[in-house]
């Protein structure tokens, strides 16, 4: 955990994590997203969702969805199910893009990304990846509707694990939605915990 909320932060651009007691926390500074903490268990989560009032504010939970699920109040808008994943690097075969697409790594500050266009040369498929002590953690890997079902998302998660083992990462990161577990099972992930994902939400903008 300690990796995939390292390599998140590079990811999305925030702080470097605090380390706390019970986990960590990212100050994000997004709209609706100002605070993340993000905790291993159960045993913290009730004093947590009874101590943090801040609209913005998210709790993401690394154990059992039944356990955790009861701990927050009426106040926390708990998010649909989530997934801890991880898998071995080195030693996978590269899938190919469809003809007409290109693919780019574009080096960011503090991250990579990869980048698919399509034959109109818009962007038709992506994801990020920062190495952090020898894991790659994935992010925000996405296809565009018009360009689904062609095996994009096999080609960038491929790609991304080429490029990570080549950067010294032996395992890969990420948390996963439920339709993205079934790609990732696929290639060879494997669930190591669920993730519970709760915020409060900030008041509509009049």
């Amino acid at each position: 955990m300690r990796e995939w909320v390292r390599g998140w932060s590079a990811c999305r651009g925030t702080p470097e994590p605090v380390e706390e007691p019970d986990g960590f926390r990212i100050d994000v500074g997004t709209p609706g997203h100002r605070v993340r903490f993000v905790l291993v268990g159960t045993a913290s989560v009730r004093a947590r969702a009874t101590e943090l009032t801040g609209p913005g504010t998210w709790l993401k939970v690394c154990a059992p969805r039944a356990e955790a699920v009861p701990l927050f109040g009426r106040k926390w808008v708990v998010g649909d199910p989530e997934f801890l994943m991880s898998c071995a690097l080195g030693g996978g075969v590269v899938t190919s893009a469809p003809d007409g697409y290109r693919t780019a790594v574009v080096r960011e500050r503090g991250f990579a990304q990869v980048v698919v266009t399509g034959p109109d040369g818009d962007r038709a498929a992506r994801g990020r990846f920062a190495v952090h002590g020898g894991a790659a953690v994935v992010d925000q890997v996405e296809t565009e509707p018009a360009h689904r079902r062609l095996g994009l998302g096999r080609h960038v998660m491929s790609t991304i694990g080429a490029r990570a083992a080549d950067l010294g990462a032996g395992v890969a990161v990420l948390v996963s939605t439920v339709e993205g577990r079934h790609l990732y099972e696929s290639l060879g992930w494997r669930v190591d915990s669920d993730v519970v994902a709760a915020h409060l939400p900030e008041p509509a903008a009049p």
